[in-house]
């Protein structure tokens, strides 16, 4: 379903371009769709040129063990280890001779990443350490045992 705010762009610009032979729409789908959408991807090429602040859809491909071909824009740079979990382009030209590289690439490599930098128990935790710093507090916090007791419900992110 399209958003009808984009209805007209949709029909206009989007619509007309997938009647080609090599384009399958599949259309909007759900979170779990998307995990094994994704998961069983080639890549995520996201050739997208505006600053993407943050990108969630990167951090979504690692998680599934996705490279990530994408422009140099935004936070992208910050998100994507060149040549390890994926590549950022500067040109089109770019964006094409990377797919060509995706195989080189291990997705094992690509899902450890994610749980090193971009889990919720990770970010949680540069959180406090932050929180921390600012009160001049030395307090640590065992967030595992905090957050997955298995005394308490687990927290949904």
């Amino acid at each position: 379903k399209v958003d009808p705010v984009d209805q007209a762009y949709f029909e206009e610009v989007i619509q007309p371009l997938l009647d080609h032979p090599l384009i399958e729409y599949i259309g909007e789908i759900n979170d779990a769709e998307k995990d094994e959408f994704m998961g069983n991807a080639y890549a995520l090429l996201a050739p997208f040129d505006w600053p993407e602040p943050f990108g969630l859809v990167f951090i979504e491909a690692l998680a599934c063990g996705t490279p990530v071909v994408a422009y140099r824009r935004g936070s992208l740079p910050e998100l994507i280890d060149q040549g390890i979990t994926g590549t950022i382009c500067d040109s089109f030209d770019d964006l094409v001779n990377a797919i060509e590289q995706i195989p080189s690439l291990d997705r094992r490599l690509c899902r450890q990443v994610f749980e090193e930098r971009f889990t919720v128990e990770r970010m949680v935790q540069d959180y406090l350490r932050v929180y921390q710093e600012l009160t001049g507090t030395e307090e640590t916090t065992d967030l595992h045992s905090t957050l997955f007791s298995t005394e308490t419900a687990p927290l949904r992110a």
